[in-house]
């Protein structure tokens, strides 16, 4: 979500409606469809899952910490996002919703090999969680392009707590990424219109700047700079490449 000062017509990007968000301010609302499913539905489907089950409850992790720290012990000298150089993923399992705005795209998985493997699974499971923030980063150039001045990023929610995909999002996108000092920001949100709903505060931004913390600044590396927008080149060259497929099917 990003807001603006004047609206701005976004194509593929829902909006502008004024004082959505922010009271006085216009928002523009671009996003994806289902990520926490989609993250779910590939590690869950994998055929390594049990295997990965059985070692995270040992060393008593979670899922996906054990699978960040799996990452880490792979990666050997390389930056662990390098792991993905020849398996790409397009992410819309459920179509687009921004910015193409085209319920009829379909995932793509790019670079499968025969091995089945613990590894296999961290590798399908990193490249996913980097086609969402490739898929980020396609709605921040459209809304860039359209008008909209974007140097930072604020994540909240679950997947904000996994730190592979707050530190994915910013390497990819280039911009640094702000965590709430509260991890349930939902409630922070709702704690803010309260206050400022019995008199608190004389205006929401006010309850805003007073309420809301910031808890941590994730940096990009940009020394990987190349290697995503390498990776970002070849994500677009996938949705190109399926309406091509689709264009050659309906000549039947």
């Amino acid at each position: 979500m990003g807001i603006s000062d004047a609206p701005i017509f976004v194509p593929g990007v829902w909006g502008p409606y004024y004082s959505a968000m922010v009271p006085g301010f216009w928002l523009n609302e671009g996003g994806q469809s289902a990520t926490g499913k989609l993250i779910d539905h590939v590690v869950r489907g994998h055929v390594a899952f049990p295997e990965l089950q059985a070692k995270a409850a040992a060393s008593a992790q979670n899922i996906y910490a054990y699978l960040n720290s799996h990452l880490d012990l792979i990666k050997k000298s390389l930056p662990v996002g390098f792991l993905t150089v020849d398996l790409h993923v397009w992410p819309d399992f459920h179509g687009n919703r921004s910015p193409l705005a085209d319920l009829t795209l379909k995932g793509m998985v790019v670079g499968l090999t025969l091995y089945q493997g613990l590894d296999e699974l961290a590798l399908i499971y990193l490249a996913t969680i980097q086609a969402i923030a490739l898929g980020t980063r396609h709605i921040l150039e459209t809304l860039q392009s359209a008008g909209h001045h974007i140097s930072t990023l604020f994540l909240c929610g679950g997947l904000s707590k996994n730190p592979l995909f707050v530190q994915m999002h910013a390497d990819i996108t280039g911009k640094p990424i702000v965590l709430s000092k509260e991890v349930e920001s939902v409630l922070v949100g709702a704690a803010i219109l309260g206050a400022c709903a019995s008199g608190d505060f004389a205006s929401v931004q006010e309850a805003m700047e007073r309420m809301g913390k910031i808890g941590k600044i994730v940096q990009p590396d940009h020394r990987d700079k190349r290697f995503y927008d390498k990776k970002y080149e070849v994500f677009l060259k996938l949705a190109e490449h399926q309406r091509e497929y689709k264009a050659i099917m309906q000549g039947i």
